[in-house]
């Protein structure tokens, strides 16, 4: 018999690989807020080792948008550069054990992913437009 997790897994699994890469960029998106909660609610109750394990893994999925940047595009850089601050705020909420770097980073994260939703919903409008004229 398979499991509750075992069917997450798989749910997961298809959804991703199955998923558009603006959906991908959306998930990791909801990922980074996540565990970027979860840190700030471990350093609230000083649990420090919580709070560290959650906020590199926000880390790791900030410098996954970096490593997948398109390199081309008009705001690479910009982009960039706010990453790298993301990163530079949750290594300073970490080593100083406040929460406010983190929840600053929590903002920004919450506010790219409105952005993608709404590059996505975009998208799909010029998509449709382009499928009926094309």
């Amino acid at each position: 018999m398979i499991s509750a997790q075992q069917q997450k897994n798989r749910y997961l699994e298809t959804a991703v690989q199955t998923a558009t890469p603006t959906q991908l960029l959306i998930m990791l998106c909801d990922g980074a807020i996540r565990f970027t909660k979860l840190g700030i609610e471990a350093m609230k109750n000083q649990n420090y080792e919580d709070a560290n394990r959650y906020l590199y893994r926000t880390q790791d999925i900030i410098k996954e948008f970096m490593v997948t940047l398109d390199r081309s595009s008009p705001i690479a850089d910009s982009l960039m550069s706010l990453y790298e601050y993301y990163i530079q705020l949750l290594i300073k909420a970490n080593v100083k054990k406040v929460v406010e770097p983190a929840e600053e980073v929590l903002g920004y994260l919450i506010e790219l992913k409105e952005t993608w939703i709404q590059a996505a919903k975009l998208a799909s409008s010029l998509g449709v437009v382009g499928s009926q004229n094309g």
